[in-house]
């Protein structure tokens, strides 16, 4: 009825295709997600040095706001103090 010897190339056959259909996809997909990973990475790495560059800007901008009003500066710094602890104290 069947041929074993042609139903074994068959089969094997198919496992080959199968194999190299398998490796083919996953190397496809592995290049396409690190190509995606690295332009992904490029991206937080250039807004991460821009907000390095405003932070750095705006600290500048704060510690002369400090150091021309310091009485101030403590005042408001004690009254967001007492706002947070109030705040706190509830939950």
């Amino acid at each position: 009825m069947f041929a074993t010897s042609n139903l074994a190339d068959e089969l094997h056959a198919l496992k080959s295709d199968v194999s190299r259909l398998l490796n083919t996809t996953g190397d496809g997909i592995f290049d396409a997600s690190r190509s995606r990973a690295e332009s992904l990475a490029d991206q937080i790495k250039a807004a991460l040095n821009e907000l390095g560059q405003t932070l750095a800007e705006q600290e500048d901008h704060v510690d002369h706001l400090i150091s021309d009003r310091p009485v101030t500066t403590l005042a408001s710094a004690f009254a967001l103090g007492v706002v947070v602890g109030f705040m706190l104290r509830r939950y």
